[in-house]
């Protein structure tokens, strides 16, 4: 039994995701990179002279695209995923100043306040959920032939080209950005994070996890 004077020694690491959540990004990743891939061996021709089977490389990319949104849409079924999304929803004034700092390059303590995401996280994940879904709609005009005439067509073909190099730029610069960042990708993997890391990264979700673990020690 603790002595009133003492307070509850708290966990090393801190609960990020669960095994649910990082399966979701996993297989939303490798399928996003695979889509990438393929495309890049569909236009560059250099790629393409050097994997060739264009019918087989063309499937692969219409069925990777295609399933993207599966994980999205099974990992409906998590509550943590769930809580997650209306995290990454939520966009407050601690959002704004982030976004501010980040701007100025501002790196002092305390110039980022962010919860369990980050304002950066958010614009993020607002722009690929919308770019994935624009992409669905131009390749299926492009697949399915008779969907459309002949100028939306063109139309969807121009869009899904330039958005798709877009987009393989944003993801690039995602995973640069994880490679920098080790404890974040060691979140993705094990699940937990130092804590001392999150309340340097991610203070107001810090906080949040130490209310939570004082109502349990009471």
């Amino acid at each position: 039994m603790l002595l009133q004077s003492e307070e509850p020694e708290l966990p090393v690491r801190i609960r990020r995701f669960t095994r649910s959540e990082r399966w979701i990004h996993r297989t939303t990743a490798g399928l996003t990179l695979l889509c990438v891939a393929t495309a890049a061996c569909l236009y560059v021709p250099q790629l393409a002279e050097l994997v060739g089977r264009r019918h087989l490389v063309v499937t692969v990319h219409e069925w990777s695209g295609l399933l993207i949104p599966a994980p999205f849409l099974l990992g409906l079924a998590s509550r943590a995923f769930r809580s997650d999304l209306r995290k990454l929803n939520r966009f407050g004034p601690h959002d704004r100043q982030w976004l501010r700092a980040a701007l100025r390059r501002d790196h002092r303590h305390g110039s980022r306040p962010a919860g369990k995401f980050n304002a950066g996280q958010k614009v993020y994940a607002s722009w690929i959920a919308g770019a994935v879904l624009v992409m669905l709609g131009t390749g299926m005009l492009m697949w399915f032939t008779d969907l459309a005439p002949l100028l939306w067509r063109t139309s969807a073909t121009f869009v899904h080209d330039w958005l798709a190099l877009a987009m393989g730029l944003v993801v690039a610069g995602h995973v640069g950005m994880a490679l920098m960042r080790p404890e974040s990708r060691r979140g993705m993997r094990t699940g937990t994070v130092d804590r001392e890391w999150a309340e340097l990264e991610h203070p107001l979700w810090a906080a949040e996890s130490r209310d939570l673990q004082a109502l349990k020690d009471e």
